[in-house]
């Protein structure tokens, strides 16, 4: 106020409060005031609000884990092909997709098949878990979805499309195990080097209609860490799909 030359009263007419409320602002650095408040009493002084206020814009930006959060979508459908295509064009080193049927990627990802067969030869690893179409697990979601397009027919049909891929040195496909179906029928995890694509599932919902977290690692343990880890630690208990007979 005296760089700006003005008195707690002439403050507080230029914002259209009181001077003991100027005075409680001044007293008290926790006293965060109204937004518009804020604002006139930035302008009648000529600084920005982080000298007054710090701790509003602190709070305002992420920091440490939540840094990770880089979107949130209530819908998977909601958030665009084209974003999954970048992320999955940009990835060099991994690309993991571990959803219990990964059968909307072929849809959704235009000349899907060839997009991966160029990251597999630029060295990139792909890898795939999915749930067994003859799972129990797989039985019993079948029927809380209760759709015409079965779990089991979209897990056959990835099936059929990494078939078209063929045998390659950098390319992976996993059945999850069946102890530990539920926990992956239940969470999508989809990795590409280090942002991930996250959904949780919720109740009688399909993957579509259930949220999705676009996450990007900046920290030890973070969020970003904590999925991956819970995809790894399914993979590695994971059956090679060639060493399993997949009922017709």
């Amino acid at each position: 106020m005296q760089a700006a030359n003005l008195s707690p009263r002439q403050l507080a007419a230029r914002v259209g409060v009181s001077g003991k409320t100027i005075e409680r602002w001044v007293a008290n650095a926790d006293l965060i005031p109204h937004a518009r408040n804020r604002e006139d009493a930035c302008m009648a002084l000529g600084v920005d609000e982080e000298m007054l206020w710090p701790k509003v814009v602190q709070d305002r930006l992420k920091v440490g884990g939540d840094r990770e959060i880089i979107r949130s979508y209530p819908y998977r459908s909601s958030c665009p092909s084209t974003a999954w295509g970048e992320l999955i064009g940009n990835a060099k080193r991994e690309l993991f997709f571990a959803g219990y049927t990964n059968y909307f990627l072929w849809l959704d990802q235009p000349a899907f098949v060839s997009t991966l067969r160029r990251k597999l030869d630029s060295g990139c690893r792909v890898r795939f878990l999915m749930g067994d179409p003859v799972a129990e697990t797989t039985r019993n979601r079948e029927q809380i979805e209760d759709v015409a397009l079965t779990v089991s027919t979209r897990i056959r049909i990835t099936l059929e499309h990494l078939d078209k891929l063929g045998s390659h040195e950098g390319l992976e496909a996993r059945f999850s195990a069946h102890g530990d179906a539920v926990n992956h029928v239940s969470l999508s995890v989809f990795r590409f080097d280090d942002d991930a694509l996250v959904t949780p599932h919720l109740a009688r919902l399909v993957g579509h209609d259930s949220p999705l977290l676009h996450l990007r690692q900046y920290v030890d343990g973070g969020m970003f860490d904590r999925f991956s880890e819970h995809a790894e630690e399914l993979w590695s208990r994971g059956v090679p799909i060639e060493s399993t007979p997949v009922a017709p």
